[in-house]
């Protein structure tokens, strides 16, 4: 009696760590979603990173935009005339 007693608290161990254990189900899943939610970051800042890649790219001497290059120098000097209008664009 007592050897399949112990046989189902050793059964019983294994089970309860392979759910709530450093490396059970509960964990991996857990890690599956810290995992997507990385995976979500990773995108959000690519696509961050190809957008300053776009517009330094327009600064370069080779393709220098000179409009680009005004808008900039302005944003930096904090610079505007009495005359211009400041149109704000809220995606940057």
């Amino acid at each position: 009696m007592i050897v399949p007693i112990v046989g189902a608290l050793i059964v019983c161990y294994f089970l309860v760590h392979a759910f709530h254990g450093d490396r059970g189900i509960i964990a991996w899943m857990h890690l599956q979603k810290q995992v997507s939610a990385a995976e979500q970051t990773l995108t959000a800042t690519r696509s961050v990173r190809e957008d300053f890649e776009r517009r330094t790219s327009l600064l370069k001497s080779e393709r220098l935009d000179a409009d680009m290059l005004d808008e900039r120098a302005r944003v930096m000097a904090g610079l505007v005339r009495p005359d211009e209008i400041i149109i704000v664009d809220a995606q940057n």
